[in-house]
């Protein structure tokens, strides 16, 4: 009869989930009673993950089985350390405190499927010489810091089969068990066939071992539209909920992968089916209320919400700003009010109006722009009357009837003078 008794393993919870991720530590107790006198081999406590998948196809001869394995980590805190001696423990209770730390790395989170799991366990390990050892063990939900590295953003997509197209997009590319899902498809169907615009929530798991895979499907939240009619265009919106007991998605292991994707298809009678594949990411519920950004450093300037964009927003405000007054003062990037005194600028010449008339010709720098003189054709004798640039009123003057030269007077009987007495050729 074993002389050890209520071997227990306990550890304190670091958050209301009480889940680990890298780098955390994990303390806690190890206690014991020992009835009598007990020689010990070695005392330790132990956090392990690791990664594990098994399956068997085939029939007779041809059955083959595939495992793969993945060890991710091993911490371990000795309390008594392996000796040629055994080490002698008396009678009582014993109460161990026990502290280990993660290491830091891109583990998967935990999961549990009908061929394959990763776990992280706790384990208090006690072995005797030539006995079996005595030890316990205590499970430990870890989710990766990876989760945080994805940024908010819809999911779009598009089909096209002969004369039928197809453009889905669901509102939000990252989601936690329980959320809904807003998908919108806009269809077109230029063929003579009916059809039924259909949408769910598909979860897709792959199991690997080396060369050999394995798939397993489930779908969720299924809603069916009503027929469109051939030659016509529709666009259908639905509501598509995330099971509360959803899995979180897996994409940092290499032999086990869990994926959810928004399934939006025509159903289409003796006809393939066109289809749309909309990748959603599940995460855990503490982690999708986080700003996703937050991930690559602490930003508290630029725009809240969500964005299309997978970089974080500028550590800075991008405006606008007051005016910088003084010769002293520090340089700040635009937008500038027209016009600002001490404003940064590429040219000499003033910011784009409207101003106020001039009122001296250096109000400027350089004097007024001066009107040409009116012509004397018989087109126009007047400037068009158009708004100047940089607000200078048009010059005023009143337009003159052109006026012929003075005619001499002739007295009756009198021949007017020719040319070359009026212009006597120069010697």
């Amino acid at each position: 009869m074993s002389p050890i008794k209520d071997m227990k393993l306990a550890y304190l919870a670091l958050n209301e989930m009480n889940v680990f991720t890298a780098g955390d530590t994990i303390a806690g107790t190890l206690t014991f009673t020992l009835t009598e006198d007990t020689k010990v081999k070695s005392l330790s406590v132990k956090a392990k993950g690791r990664a594990h998948v098994h399956w068997t196809d085939g029939t007779g001869d041809r059955r083959r089985s595939h495992t793969a394995n993945r060890i991710y980590f091993k911490a371990k805190h000795t309390i008594v350390e392996k000796k040629s001696d055994d080490t002698v423990l008396s009678k009582g209770d014993y109460c161990h405190k026990f502290s280990l730390q993660i290491p830091q790395g891109d583990f998967p989170p935990s999961f549990k499927g009908f061929h394959g799991k990763v776990v992280y366990t706790l384990e208090a390990k006690l072995s005797r010489s030539l006995r079996i050892p005595s030890f316990v063990q205590e499970e430990l939900r870890f989710i990766p810091k990876s989760f945080l590295n994805i940024g908010q953003c819809p999911v779009s997509g598009s089909v096209e089969k002969g004369k039928v197209k197809m453009f889905a997009t669901v509102d939000k590319k990252v989601c936690c068990p329980g959320d809904t899902l807003s998908v919108v498809a806009k269809i077109s169907n230029s063929s003579s066939k009916k059809m039924k615009p259909k949408f769910s929530v598909m979860q897709r798991i792959t199991y690997r071992a080396h060369a050999s895979t394995n798939h397993s499907y489930q779908t969720y939240s299924k809603w069916v539209g009503e027929t469109i009619e051939s030659k016509s265009e529709e666009t259908v919106s639905c509501k598509l909920t995330v099971p509360a007991d959803a899995i979180y998605t897996i994409n940092n292991c290499d032999i086990i992968i869990v994926e959810y994707f928004v399934k939006a298809y025509l159903d289409i009678s003796f006809a393939i089916d066109p289809e749309v594949l909309l990748p959603v990411i599940v995460y855990p519920p503490a982690y999708a209320s986080h700003k996703y950004d937050e991930a690559m450093g602490p930003h508290p300037a630029g725009p809240a919400g969500a964005s299309y964009s997978d970089f974080p927003p500028p550590a800075f405000s991008t405006g606008p700003y007051p005016v910088p007054v003084g010769p002293g003062a520090p340089f700040q990037p635009g937008p500038y009010p027209a016009g600002a005194v001490g404003a940064p600028g590429y040219s000499n010449f003033p910011p784009p109006g409207p101003y106020p008339a001039p009122t001296a010709p250096v109000a400027y720098g350089y004097p007024a722009p001066i009107q040409p003189a009116p012509t004397t054709s018989g087109f126009s004798n007047q400037w068009p009357q158009q708004v100047p640039p940089y607000g200078y009123p048009p010059a005023a003057f009143q337009p003159q009837a052109p006026t012929a030269p003075p005619q001499p007077q002739l007295q009756e009987g009198e021949n007017p003078p020719n040319y070359a007495s009026l212009f006597p050729p120069s010697t």
